[in-house]
Order: C-alpha cells, then structure tokens, then sequence
C-alpha cells in the first residue's frame, strides 16, 4: 500500500481547476430504469484536483468497469495515481477496524485496497 500512496505524493494536478463532486458514492447517485438520473449531495463540491471523485473507480466498479470508466476520462496517469492514494486513505480508515465499524464495510475495504494495488501494478 506504500506504493501507491508514495506514487500519489510524487504527483500535484498542475491544470486548471476543475469542478469536483467530492462525494461520488453510491448514496448520491439516483439510477431509474437502469441509468444514472441524477447526482445529489453537492455539500463537499469545489474547485481544485479531480482526483477526489475517482474513489468510485474501486468502491463500485469491478475490473471491467473501471476500465471503461478509465477509458471514457480524458484524466493523465498522474490523476489516476493521486485516485489511488485518495482511495486508499479512505479504505485504511475503515479497514483499521475503530470501535464499532461494521465487519461488511471492513471486508469490503481490503477489497478495494486489493484492487487498489493490482490497478498500481498495472497502471504504475
């Protein structure tokens, strides 16, 4: 998991701001008959570094659709690591076990650091 933090810190978004959800999650995302109908809960959007909104790559998606996600963003290798390192973050804090998480949502943090470094692998 080092690696993909270190890769995170050793890359900075030097393009414009961009807007940014901040809470891509699968709560804020209202699907009817099958598609995406609307995305809710604007209260961490800002301006700055994509990067934040990619977590759903590995919290929502399996291999396959992450790929396409991957594909579909016009988003450099350097966003993508600092993706991962944001993700991770938030899946160590979870799969640190504090009192009273639930042992779901611990499981489901190592899968997604386990997705996290094979996509590192893959991608660097």
């Amino acid at each position: 998991a080092r690696v993909v933090w270190e890769a995170a810190l050793a890359s900075a978004w030097n393009d414009d701001p961009v807007w940014f959800h901040g809470d891509v999650a699968s709560g804020n995302l209202l699907v009817e008959n099958g598609r995406l109908s609307a995305v809710i809960d604007f209260g961490t959007s800002g301006v700055g570094d994509p990067a934040c909104d990619l977590p759903i790559s590995w919290t929502m998606f399996d291999e396959t659709s992450r790929a396409a996600f991957r594909d579909a963003l016009p988003l450099d290798e350097e966003t993508w690591a600092r993706g991962r390192g944001w993700t991770l973050w938030k899946a160590l804090i979870v799969a640190a076990e504090m009192p009273g998480t639930d042992r779901l949502e611990i499981e489901k943090s190592r899968r997604v650091i386990d997705a996290l470094l094979s996509d590192h692998r893959r991608y660097g």
